[in-house]
């Protein structure tokens, strides 16, 4: 479209509100007239700023997007695979949320042990647990010792 089209639907529009604008003045009072009179104006502002033309643009652009969505076996198989893939992503939150799915803790494997380590260790006093044999917990034992937490 030129610029004298996009004159003409702003100036048909512009006389569809005005008859708008003049029903509901009548009917409703002044304040549905003052409102239809501010949607009046909007086409003709819309002309002038052209923002009518990159209305009408999107509306084209909308128009073919769409076209090619109905009319191409190619993009409906995309969007079989989008909606596959959604599914996908939502039975993964769903069985996460379940608590399953998490991958199963592994086992270690023993240690071999020397004839040195063979020997059973020393049994532990009343009343208080085994000595730890981990480092990093015979540290926080320390400190809990320290702190005078049994």
């Amino acid at each position: 479209m030129d610029d004298v089209s996009y004159g003409a639907l702003a100036l048909a529009l512009t006389l569809v509100g005005g008859v708008y604008t003049w029903f509901a003045y009548h009917r409703r009072g002044l304040g549905a007239g003052l409102k239809g009179a501010g949607l009046t104006l909007l086409p003709i502002a819309a002309y002038l700023t052209r923002t009518l033309r990159m209305f009408a643009e999107v509306a084209h652009a909308v128009g073919d997007w769409a076209a090619r969505l109905v009319f191409s076996p190619v993009v409906w198989i995309g969007v079989v695979v989008a909606g596959v893939a959604l599914v996908l992503f939502g039975a993964g939150r769903v069985v996460e949320a379940r608590g399953g799915g998490a991958p199963k803790a592994r086992t270690k494997k023993p240690k071999v042990r020397g004839p040195e380590q063979l020997e059973s260790p020393p049994p532990a006093a009343a009343g208080r647990a085994p000595a730890s044999v981990d480092d990093d917990l015979a540290d926080i034992e320390a400190l809990l010792k320290s702190r005078g937490i049994t």
